[in-house]
């Protein structure tokens, strides 16, 4: 039966594969990033520690002295383990020198997980030793396949990690990589081979995850541990001259079933689920569709049911015939709906994986894309469901199906008032939903072009950033600070560059480097102290950048030599010096933050505040160090010159040749960079589009059918209202007055649940636009006017309707 009605079959299948497709690709990237489980024994036993400190996010990274205590104290932890992520640079006889993400991990760290070898053996005890003379490495087993071909030799062959010679013993279990889906690792080093890690290992780099007890719940080792952590930050504060801020960091503990805490999670796990709610009200709206295709043409059905309930098909018969029509078009639909969704969340993955990088993901950020069991269960879910959703209208009319009703139809051309409301009442279904999708994507559209706009306190035109790798240097900071100033003057000879500077971070570049500090003429309460955001530049870093200099000067190559300089932004001259000058007076910085002994600096300027860690964010306390005149070294380049392949090709070429054993890592754009900041607003903006459109399209699709059947049964009626004096612009009126209702109906339903949903939106955006009835207004327009354009043509076909020709119908 389908193969005899291949356009309505085809129309069918691509509208659900659009449907289920959609969903597919969405929760696919949700199971890979939010539910899919790690490849260990027993995930659920293992639980994730975080902390966080006031008004900042939490994040994993503890202190080698914190996890010894918490370690060897606790009562409800059968195994603590640390990892510390860092890119590795690996050579050897038979590799190419490369940087591999990898990590140093304890000794227990394997035998906690429950990880069996692939070959060989995995880190034990015996190897995290300081003072072991013998390093050892263990390889992903992916690894091993794409640099050594599986080659079971791989064992006891020696490769060298930095400048350290390591012998490989074993391979990871297949599936493998590390603790987070998106940080991938492919070696790991015993922890005793840290560079910082022992005696003290107090910066926090430190990942920590425990394997519960058996009948020890999250919240009994919450409890337990946070006391623990509360002794641990006590004592650190008493090594670093009782910081008050330290102490009130909060302690928490969760399940670390699906994996760690990442950057990528905290940042796309909201727009995903929003996208995931969008698809699921586009697949409602093609379940809309296909349902009102399929009561159309099981309107011309009626007499062949009807012949068949004559010839002995019961009611269930009638039922299973239309229901497996159903079935069948909704596998057939999903078939092709993976393969969409296989390559719309490659696309998707893509995204997130290109050169524009987010700011805080390292490097060697990877998505593992791969379909599994959760996927397939999803998919076949949503296939039986959309097969019921769209198939039950037609299915509970045929078990209404009387016979002689049915053929008396024959050569009928009514239909009943019902089946006509019933209709009708899909297409403003369709239309409610279709304007509460466009109203979501103009509401995101119109946030992302705020967020494009922002004022963010510098100029993002012009600005080429060149990375510096500082893998292989061994410079001494007086060295590298001659070196750099040459170089600076050498990047500014060259034709296109305008501007050179040098700094520690670049705004939009993630977290930096942040300290505490005391100013002279300003009392604050201990319980009050704030971090300051901190960053160490070379002269010319405000005028490269188009930092207004508001007093003072900036710094220059003269400072070196002299008393230690500093320049504050706006907030904190604000904030911290009120109606007084700041200039000449002075700041003192921790001496956990200080570089050496002298830890006052001398104010000689201020500056307009930027952004730094996130454009969204307010401006933070600020204050910006001499790179030269304080002992630091910084890898971040900033030319202001348009960006073009020659400057760049120069610009390396000058770096290389001035800085030797130091290579280029990474040359993008402060407008790149300040785009790949927002890019899961970008991806939600412009999937929300797509879906505002193809959500808008399939209801114009919806009304152009409902009309265009209607107009074909109603042939005869329009011949005679014709003949009987009605004009062609009457009928075409009539047609349209039709269309609009049910358009109306929809928009009048459409506009509360786009209202409704936006306050759920705004829940989990905090700084969502205000305004509430704009994007509603526009959804509502837009779908006006797809609808009344979709309507157009069969009004107009029924207007050139042939009065005698349809009255010789019968």
């Amino acid at each position: 039966m389908l193969r005899k009605s291949p356009v309505f079959t085809t129309i069918a299948i691509l509208t659900l594969a659009l449907g289920i497709g959609a969903n597919t690709s969405i929760f696919t990237l949700i199971n890979a990033l939010m539910l899919r489980t790690l490849p260990v024994h027993d995930p659920g036993q293992l639980v994730e520690l975080l902390h966080r400190f006031p008004g900042e996010p939490r994040f994993n990274g503890f202190s080698w002295d914190s996890y010894q205590l918490m370690r060897d104290r606790n009562d409800v932890l059968s195994g603590l383990i640390a990892d510390a992520y860092q890119p590795l640079f690996v050579r050897s006889e038979s590799l190419e020198p490369e940087s591999v993400a990898g990590g140093y991990v304890d000794g227990t760290f394997f035998q906690v997980l429950g990880l069996k070898p692939a070959i060989g053996r995995l880190i034990g005890p015996e190897d995290d030793r300081m003072g072991q003379t013998s390093a050892v490495a263990v390889a992903s087993w992916s690894y091993w396949k794409n640099k050594f071909n599986l080659d079971p030799t791989i064992l006891g062959k020696q490769i060298v990690v930095g400048e350290t010679p390591v012998t490989v013993v074993g391979v990871a279990p297949r599936g493998f990589l590390g603790l987070s889906h998106e940080l991938s690792q492919d070696v790991w080093l015993p922890l005793a081979m840290e560079p910082v890690t022992r005696p003290g290992l107090a910066r926090g780099s430190l990942t920590l995850v425990g394997r519960l007890k058996p009948d020890v719940s999250i919240e009994q080792a919450q409890a337990e541990m946070a006391v623990l952590f509360r002794s641990a930050i006590e004592a650190a504060s008493d090594k670093s001259s009782n910081n008050p801020f330290v102490l009130r960091m909060k302690f928490e503990l969760e399940s670390a079933r699906t994996g760690l805490t990442s950057p990528l999670r905290q940042q796309v796990a909201t727009p995903l689920l929003m996208l995931m709610a969008m698809v699921s009200v586009l697949l409602l709206i093609t379940c809309t569709n296909v349902a009102s295709l399929l009561l159309a043409r099981g309107a011309a059905r009626q007499h062949e049911l009807a012949v068949r309930v004559c010839l002995g098909a019961g009611r269930v018969r009638l039922l299973g015939v239309v229901l497996t029509e159903s079935l069948l078009l909704s596998m057939a639909g999903s078939l092709f709906g993976i393969v969409l969704a296989y390559f719309g969340a490659g696309l998707l993955v893509r995204i997130f994986t290109s050169g524009q990088r987010m700011p805080g993901l390292p490097g060697h950020f990877e998505v593992h894309f791969r379909p599994d069991l959760h996927v397939l269960i999803f998919t076949t879910g949503v296939a039986l469901l959309t097969a019921l959703l769209f198939g039950l209208p037609p299915a509970m009319r045929a078990l209404s199906t009387v016979p002689a009703s049915g053929l008396r139809q024959l050569g009928q051309t009514g239909e009943s008032r019902f089946l006509r409301l019933f209709g009708k009442s899909l297409i403003a279904a369709q239309v409610a939903l279709s304007v509460t999708l466009l109203s979501a994507a103009a509401l995101f559209i119109g946030y992302l072009s705020d967020l494009e706009h922002l004022d963010l306190g510098f100029r993002r035109d012009h600005l080429l950033l060149v990375s510096l790798d500082p893998t292989h240097s061994s410079y001494q900071s007086g060295q590298f600070s001659y070196l750099c100033e040459e170089l600076l003057g050498q990047l500014e000879a060259i034709p296109g560059v305008r501007l050179a500077t040098l700094s520690a971070k670049t705004p939009i570049s993630g977290s930096g480097a942040s300290g505490l500090a005391t100013f002279e003429g300003y009392q604050e309460r201990p319980e009050d102290r704030r971090h300051l955001s901190i960053n160490w530049i070379a002269p010319n870093y405000f005028e490269t950048y188009g930092i207004p200099l508001l007093a003072g000067r900036e710094f220059s190559l003269h400072d070196q030599g002299g008393p230690r300089l500093a320049v504050i932004n706006r907030t904190l001259a604000r904030d911290y010096f009120a109606s007084r000058s700041p200039i000449g007076m002075h700041v003192t910085l921790d001496r956990s933050t200080a570089h050496g002994d002298d830890n006052s600096y001398e104010i000689v300027g201020v500056v307009g505040d930027t952004a730094y860690n996130e454009i969204r964010e307010s401006s933070p306390y600020s204050i910006y160090l001499n790179v030269f005149q304080d002992g630091r070294t910084a890898w971040q380049l900033t030319l202001r010159s348009a960006f073009d392949t020659r400057v760049t090709t120069e610009v390396s070429r000058a770096a290389a040749a001035s800085l030797k054993g130091l290579t280029v890592a990474r040359v993008t754009t402060m407008a790149d960079q300040v785009d790949a900041s927002i890019v899961p607003e970008r991806l939600i903006a412009t999937l929300s589009g797509w879906f505002g459109a193809l959500g808008a399209l399939l209801a114009a699709i919806g009304l152009y059918g409902l009309l265009a059947y209607t107009v074909a049964r109603r042939t005869n009626e329009i011949g005679i209202r014709m003949a009987l004096g009605a004009t062609r612009s009457n009928v075409t009126r009539m047609v349209l007055r039709d269309a609009l209702g049910m358009v109306c109906a929809g928009v009048a339903v459409g506009a509360p649940l786009a209202f409704w949903g936006r306050r759920i939106a705004m829940r989990l955006i905090q700084d969502l636009p205000a305004q509430y009835a704009l994007p509603i207004v526009l959804g509502a327009v837009a779908m006006l006017a797809v609808a009344l354009f979709a309507a157009y043509f069969p009004a107009r076909n029924a207007a050139r309707v042939d009065p005698m020709v349809a009255l010789r119908y019968d």
